[in-house]
């Protein structure tokens, strides 16, 4: 199962990406959740934990990793993408929905669209199908919100919900929204 985080830029992707990597690792009998940084913007899965050790580094280490995307890049993504044998893969990507991503994202399997407007969905819903990539959540990302709306799943098909104030440096793992697409995931991993 490889599953793309996808959505506008700035919507909390990487936070989310790192808060259900957490909450996986708490599931009993879980695969492990591997992550694959596919946008070189210098946030690769280091950077979370580094925010929360250092954010003065961590700013650091990214501006010496950023970099644009280039034709090597994409294709050693895309390989890695398709390569991939784990059970579990997340894969990060930036939020535009170009030829590189669809390169990128050409062998996932899965999606989790995750948004601060929803009016910005429906271009990844397209870039999804397009790919005939499933998407099995669509999160709003409420930054100023206090709580979280969990997950349910609409006549679509398709898990909706809503996650609070995803933030560099905190500890979202025990969201109810984390833990309840953390577990959705681990069940289509089955």
């Amino acid at each position: 199962m490889k599953v793309v985080l996808c959505g506008p830029p700035r919507s909390g992707k990487s936070c989310l990406r790192e808060g259900l990597k957490q909450a996986i690792r708490l599931i009993p009998g879980a695969p492990y959740p591997y992550v694959i940084t596919a946008c070189p913007d210098g946030e690769g899965a280091w950077f979370q934990e580094t925010v929360n050790m250092d954010s003065e580094l961590a700013v650091q280490c990214k501006a010496a990793y950023k970099s644009k995307f280039t034709v090597e890049f994409v294709q050693r993504v895309a390989d890695s993408v398709k390569n991939c044998t784990l059970p579990l893969t997340f894969v990060d990507v930036g939020g535009i929905t170009s030829v590189e991503n669809e390169a990128i994202c050409a062998s996932a399997t899965h999606a989790i669209l995750l948004a601060g407007d929803l009016k910005r969905l429906p271009e990844w819903r397209e870039f999804c199908k397009k790919l005939g990539v499933v998407v099995v959540a669509e999160i709003y990302s409420d930054y100023n919100g206090v709580s979280d709306s969990l997950p349910v799943i609409d006549e679509d098909g398709i898990w909706k919900g809503s996650v609070h104030h995803l933030e560099r440096g905190e500890n979202i793992c025990d969201r109810p929204t984390i833990k309840a697409l953390a577990k959705i995931i681990v069940e289509l991993t089955k």
